[in-house]
């Protein structure tokens, strides 16, 4: 397999097959983000992409899972995608699921009909970076979309019978902000109906921007206590009508919380007023690696 500059993929995929489609991301402009500040966008010559797949098929006798990198594989047009699925489909016909990293872009670029003809062809999972559910601090962190524009995409994701998970980031909105970011995030998930959330906590790596806003004191980070607090209030202004798989267990996280929602969001809420209460709960701050 040929890589391109460091490689990222959801926790969830750390099983799979990782195959690079694109380099970077198309739009790179996150200020919490330093991922792809390294590259320059392109999308890969799809006869490298090919040869990637025939060597893994040489080289690896079961493949149950793969995942299409760099940020947004999904901005590919469906023709160049079902290229690369028709050949994972015929070389690996154990293989159970194909997902992807999706920007709101990208998804509402595609119709319905595209979106069913790549569910059809293995896409079973669109991870998307919606972030906040507050249009302000989606602005400030300069996301390029809005919280409307992030509920129509997963909303569509869902309607095309793939599944979608949905990637919040606690403390995003710092200390002016956190409880606009805490309640729209919880009326956003509500409206989205996601069958997965994944609740990250802000960790600011080398070559973020905003970590230039945070030594000049412009932008102020929660302390854990208060990301605790944050989570809370987001649980409850959070409410979703069919079971969806909520997840804040990340290295990031100060405090593990697993469970679905509706059903276990009291537990969940319960042990966050808990962890208020005993400080002892939380992860320390040395531990918080990414």
């Amino acid at each position: 397999m040929q890589y391109i500059g460091d490689i990222y993929r959801p926790p969830s995929e750390a099983y799979s097959l990782l195959l690079q489609v694109t380099v970077g991301c198309s739009h790179n402009r996150c200020t919490f983000c330093s991922m792809y500040k390294a590259k320059q966008f392109r999308l890969r010559p799809q006869e490298d992409v090919l040869a990637d797949l025939d060597w893994a098929r040489a080289n690896y006798s079961y493949v149950k899972k793969i995942f299409l990198c760099d940020g947004d594989a999904l901005c590919l047009a469906n023709d160049k995608l079902m290229t690369v699925l028709s050949r994972i489909k015929e070389l690996f016909p154990e293989c159970e699921q194909v997902s992807t990293y999706g920007s709101t872009r990208d998804v509402l670029m595609k119709t319905p009909a595209e979106l069913e003809q790549l569910r059809d062809a293995g896409i079973g999972m669109v991870y998307l970076g919606a972030e906040s559910g507050s249009d302000q601090v989606l602005a400030m962190i300069d996301k390029g979309v809005t919280n409307a524009q992030n509920i129509e995409a997963v909303q569509k994701i869902e309607a095309s019978g793939i599944k979608s998970s949905v990637t919040f980031i606690s403390g995003l909105g710092g200390r002016e902000m956190w409880e606009e970011h805490a309640v729209m995030t919880g009326k956003a998930i509500s409206a989205m109906q996601p069958t997965y959330v994944g609740l990250l906590t802000l960790l600011l790596e080398p070559g973020a921007p905003m970590r230039d806003d945070v030594k000049s004191g412009k932008f102020k980070l929660l302390q854990p206590e208060e990301v605790v607090a944050e989570t809370l209030l987001l649980l409850k202004n959070t409410n979703v009508t069919k079971k969806c798989v909520f997840r804040s267990n990340h290295a990031s996280n100060y405090l593990s919380l697993r469970g679905d929602l509706p059903d276990d969001r009291e537990e969940m809420m319960e042990k966050l007023r808990t962890a208020l209460s005993d400080s002892g709960m939380l992860k320390d701050e040395r531990f918080r690696l990414l």
